[in-house]
């Protein structure tokens, strides 16, 4: 069993920061759950692409609103609380943030240290139960 708060994770080498978003990392690759789990600020009038080749990612946004652009196709998303969206297709994409936002991300394979994502990994969490 692993119980954690964000408050034992501030300031520690699981707080991890970067020019407009700090993230939180509740649950690494090395807890050996086969999935990381982030509390993730980003702050109001920040723009951020990201590509995670191998990944399928769930973000649940508990405060703030903006954007979410699919780089690939150019499709729009207005974002706000209570939102969610799953990148099951390694979707180029980029956050245009208008206030700030707190969301919950989960990763799947996890991420296994402050910035560092199993591009190798495999998707226990996705496979094909056969019934």
């Amino acid at each position: 069993m692993i119980v954690r708060t964000t408050a034992e994770i501030t300031g520690t080498e699981r707080d991890v920061a970067g020019a407009g978003w700090r993230s939180k990392r509740i649950v690494l690759g090395g807890d050996g759950v086969g999935f990381s789990f982030h509390e993730t600020t980003i702050e109001a009038g920040t723009v951020h692409e990201f590509h995670y080749r191998h990944h399928v990612e769930a973000v649940w946004l508990i405060e703030g609103e903006g954007t979410l652009v699919d780089l690939d196709n150019q499709v729009r998303y207005g974002l706000g609380p209570g939102s969610m969206y799953l990148l099951d297709g390694h979707e180029h994409h980029r956050l245009e943030v208008t206030s700030r936002m707190r969301m919950i991300c989960v990763f799947n394979p996890p991420v296994t240290g402050q910035e560092v994502h199993d591009e190798n990994g495999v998707y226990p969490l996705i496979a094909v139960s056969e019934s």
